[in-house]
């Protein structure tokens, strides 16, 4: 069976059964109805109409294509394919995608560096938070791999299982979905703590007088005492 496509991936390269293929000429989605008609920002209207070429959606994930039962809220995943114009993937666009559906997406993103085709996964869930503050979703992207060698493992009880194990592998290149809000904080801790070292190493070089050179110090041993515990339990 012919499949639809993103540029030289699909369902099938991804290593997704034949089952939750999109076959070809159907999974094809104007751009256009995304932005045309919609009340969006001239900003958000150009990401689509400037930083797309096209939108596809590859495979249907759901209880009938993978056998794995549809128990909770979530029913199906939606692969989608987005081929780039250029080298940045538009987080507001997929945002904005990522909203108008009630079932999981995971962006399959495309584009050509070099000569060479490259995917970047990615998708939107609500940021690990403290205990009684409000959530905010946001698109996570994963790091770039070679079209060729991008696949996928489906695994887990339910839809929504399936769910967190493609978030990890879109997040952190992992196919182990367990403690994943944990592991995303530690991530984005660990990222700040990286920031924070190379901040304050500059300031202590530029530093003259010694008061201020051991009062960065004391900050900077703060930083890397901290961040090497989370490397550690990382």
């Amino acid at each position: 069976m012919a499949v639809a496509a993103c540029a030289s991936v699909s369902a099938l390269s991804l290593g997704l059964p034949v089952q939750a293929a999109m076959p070809e000429g159907k999974g094809a989605l104007p751009k256009q109805m995304f932005y045309a008609k919609a009340p969006l920002s001239s900003g958000l209207k150009q990401r689509f109409a400037n930083d797309i070429t096209e939108i596809t959606v590859l495979g249907v994930l759901n209880a009938s294509s993978t056998g794995i039962p549809s128990e909770g809220r979530l029913k199906e995943v939606l692969i989608i394919g987005v081929l780039l114009n250029g080298l940045t993937i538009p987080l507001e666009a997929l945002e904005h995608i990522a909203k108008l559906r009630p079932s999981g997406i995971l962006f399959v993103c495309v584009r050509a560096k070099e000569g060479v085709e490259e995917c970047a996964l990615a998708v939107r869930r609500a940021r690990p938070g403290r205990a009684g503050h409000v959530q905010h979703n946001t698109v996570f992207v994963g790091e770039w791999q070679p079209a060729k060698t991008t696949t996928l493992t489906l695994g887990g009880g339910s839809i929504e299982q399936l769910w967190e194990g493609l978030n990890a592998q879109a997040i952190l290149n992992s196919t182990n979905p367990e403690n994943l809000d944990l592991r995303i904080a530690r991530r984005e801790n660990i990222a700040e703590l990286k920031a924070a070292d190379a901040k304050l190493t500059k300031d202590h070089a530029r530093a003259k007088h010694p008061s201020q050179r051991n009062e960065i110090y004391a900050k900077l041993h703060k930083v890397r005492t901290q961040l090497a515990q989370l490397e550690q339990d990382d």
